[in-house]
C-alpha cells in the first residue's frame, strides 16, 4: 500500500499517506458524522489519490473506502492474520495452480450476483497496462501478465490472463507462472476485489460512485475535499453483524483540525493522532484509544535514477547516519515512533533487529567522513520533499536540521499541500529532490515490503519512485517466491532485503506505531491493515 498513513498497509500500501489527510469537508457540522444515535459514524481520511476503483487506489485514504464498500476472497482478522472471506476455500498442492471456491450469498450494491467471473474480469483489467492501473503490479505472478504487460510502446495482443480460468460460477482456478506460497495472504488486499460488469461500460464514472460488494455501498457520490457517504448494505451475508448502519468519511487537510474535531465529539473515528495531540490523546480521549504495533515504515526516498546527484550510495549512507533516529522517535512523536533498523516492519515474519546496522545508526563524525568522500551535493543543498498535510513538518525539519549540522550543508523541507501533489509529482518523474515516504502493508509477508517498492516492474506502474534497479535483488525476490517453505521463502527474501539495506535507495527512519482514538459514540473498535474491521465496531 503506498505511503502509509499511520502505519500499517491499509490493505492499503502502498505506500500509504502516512498521516497523510487531505480536507474540504473537514469539521462542516451539516455532514452526516458525528451526530449521536442514528448508527452513522465519522472517519476521518484525505482526499484520495484517485477515484475509487479499487485497481487504481494503491493508497491509505482511497483504501479506507475500498475496505468498506468491497469485499475480497481473504481478509485480515484483528490479530492481522489471513483468514477466508468471500472465499470459501483456497488450496493448491504445489502453490502455483491454486483452486479458489466462493461462498454463496454475496451481491454487488445493484443486485448482481458474484461469481467466479466478477474476480476474473477485474484482474484482467487491473493487469491490462492499457488500462494503466497503480496496483498493476501485484498481478505480475498470474500466469499471462507479460502478454499484457509488453511494455512502453507496445500494445498487448490480448485482454485475458492466461492463468485465469473460470470453471463455474463458484470456481475460479489460478495458475501462477511459479510457485509462490504468499498468493493467499496477497489475495486480502483490495486490488484483488470483484467488479460488477457496471464498471466496464464506464470505468469513470464508477470511480465515482463505486458499485461494490461489501458490508456498505454509496450514499449519492464521491465529493471531492469533502466527503464520502456510504450506508449499510443490508443484503450482505454477514450485515446482521454490523452495528454501524453507515459511515461517513471526512476529507480534512490538516490531521490537527481532525483531532480537536474529535476531542469535541465531531469526528468518531481518527487513526493517526497527530504530533499536536500525542501530548494529551489518553487524557482527552479518556480511555477511548487503541496503542498497537503496526506495519507501517517511514522513509526519505532518493530519485536515484532520475537525479545523478543521489547515485552515490556513500552519499546515501552520509544522510542515514546523520539522522538521530531515537531523538526524533522519543522528542517528535514523544515514543509513538521507534527508530527503524530494517527494511521490514517488527511484526512481519523475517524482520531482524539491527539489519541496517552502521548505516542507521546516529554517527555524524563518520556521517561528514563519508559525504566527503562521495564527492557531496551540487552547492552542498538539499531539498527534502513532504506532505503538509500529514503531520510531518516536525520530523522532517528536525531530520533536516541534523543533516544540516553534522553535513555542514544547507538543506530545505519542502512541503507539498497534500499528499497527492507529491505523489503525483513522483510519479511523473517531475519532483527530483529526497521526499518523504512511507509503506503500510498491502498484505501481510516480507516480500510485500520489497517488491512493491523497489523492484524494477515498480518503477512505471508501482511504487518504486526511485528507479532503483539491482539485477540480484531480482534473483533473489524471484528465489525467494519459488522457495517451497515460508521459512525458506524468508532466507531469500533477507538475503534480497540486505542488499537494500547496502544500496540504501530509500533510509529507513521509523517504525510506526497504531495511535488511534474514537469518540463516545463507539464502545469499542478494531483495526486490522489500517482498517477498521467493521464486524467489530460496537456502538455506545
Amino acid at each position: 500500500m503506498r505511503g502509509a498513513k499511520s502505519a500499517k498497509w491499509v490493505a492499503i500500501a502502498a505506500v500509504v499517506a502516512l498521516g497523510a489527510t487531505a480536507c474540504g469537508g473537514g469539521g462542516d457540522d451539516n455532514s452526516s458524522g458525528g451526530s449521536k444515535g442514528n448508527g452513522v459514524v465519522s472517519v476521518e481520511i484525505g482526499e484520495p489519490q484517485n477515484s475509487l476503483v479499487p485497481t487504481n487506489t494503491y493508497e491509505t485514504e482511497g483504501g479506507q473506502v475500498i475496505n468498506a464498500l468491497f469485499t475480497g476472497l481473504t481478509k485480515l482478522d484483528a490479530d492481522n492474520k489471513v483468514v477466508n472471506a468471500m472465499a470459501d476455500s483456497i488450496e493448491s498442492k504445489d502453490n502455483k495452480v491454486w483452486t479458489i471456491k466462493l461462498k454463496s450469498g454475496y451481491t454487488f450494491h445493484n443486485g448482481e450476483k458474484v461469481t467466479a467471473q466478477s474476480f476474473a474480469d477485474a484482474w484482467n483489467y487491473g493487469a491490462n497496462q492499457t488500462n494503466a492501473q497503480q496496483t498493476n503490479p501485484l498481478f505480475s505472478h498470474i500466469a499471462g501478465y507479460a502478454d499484457l504487460n509488453p511494455g512502453e510502446g507496445k500494445k498487448p495482443t490480448t485482454d485475458k490472463l492466461s492463468g485465469l480460468k473460470v470453471v463455474d460460477d463458484s470456481t475460479l482456478q489460478v495458475t501462477l507462472s511459479g510457485a509462490f506460497s504468499a498468493f493467499p495472504s496477497q489475495l486480502s488486499f483490495t486490488a484483488f476485489v470483484p467488479l460488477p460488469k457496471a464498471f466496464f461500460k464506464d470505468p469513470k464514472a464508477f470511480g465515482e460512485a463505486p458499485i461494490g460488494n461489501g458490508p456498505f455501498k454509496m450514499s449519492g457520490t464521491f465529493k471531492h475535499n469533502q466527503e464520502i457517504d456510504t450506508v449499510k448494505y443490508d443484503k450482505y451475508p454477514d450485515a446482521s453483524k454490523i452495528e454501524v448502519k453507515g459511515v461517513n468519511f471526512k476529507i480534512y487537510s490538516n490531521q490537527d483540525t481532525a483531532y480537536k474535531d474529535l476531542v469535541a465529539g465531531n469526528l468518531d473515528s481518527l487513526l493517526t493522532i497527530p504530533t499536536s495531540g500525542l501530548p494529551t490523546y489518553h487524557k482527552d480521549l479518556d480511555g477511548r484509544y487503541i496503542d498497537e504495533a503496526d506495519s507501517a515504515v517511514g522513509y526519505i526516498g532518493f530519485p536515484i535514477k532520475y537525479n545523478k546527484a543521489f547515485q552515490n550510495a556513500d552519499l546515501r549512507k552520509a544522510i542515514s547516519m546523520s539522522i538521530d533516529r531515537a531523538t526524533i522517535s522519543s522528542k517528535i512523536f514523544l515514543g509513538a515512533r521507534t527508530p527503524a533498523d530494517d527494511y521490514i516492519s517488527p511484526i512481519i515474519d523475517g524482520y531482524r533487529k539491527g539489519a541496517c546496522g552502521e548505516a542507521c545508526t546516529y554517527n555524524p563524525t563518520k556521517a561528514k567522513e563519508l559525504y566527503k568522500k562521495s564527492g557531496g551535493l551540487p552547492g552542498n543543498t538539499l531539498e527534502i520533499g513532504y506532505n503538509a498535510d500529514g503531520g510531518h513538518k516536525e520530523w522532517v525539519e528536525a531530520a533536516s536540521n541534523e543533516i544540516q549540522q553534522a553535513l555542514g550543508i544547507k538543506v530545505t523541507a519542502k512541503p507539498f499541500e497534500q499528499f497527492q501533489t507529491i505523489l503525483n509529482d513522483l510519479d511523473a518523474k517531475k519532483y527530483q529532490g529526497a521526499f518523504r515516504m512511507a509503506w503500510s502493508m498491502d498484505y501481510p509477508d516480507m516480500e510485500d515490503y520489497l517488491r512493491p517498492i523497489f523492484s524494477k516492474d515498480a518503477i512505471t506502474t508501482g511504487s518504486n519512485y526511485s528507479g532503483y534497479t539491482n539485477d540480484a535483488f531480482e534473483k533473489l525476490l524471484v528465489e525467494g517466491d519459488q522457495a517451497p517453505t515460508h521459512e525458506d521463502a524468508i532466507k531469500k527474501y533477507q538475503a534480497a532485503d540486505d542488499i537494500l539495506l547496502k544500496d540504501l535507495p530509500y533510509i529507513p527512519v521509523y517504525f510506526y506505531t497504531m495511535n488511534a482514538g474514537f469518540s463516545d459514540k463507539i464502545k469499542s473498535m478494531k483495526v486490522a491493515g489500517h482498517q477498521i474491521l467493521w464486524d467489530t465496531v460496537k456502538l455506545s
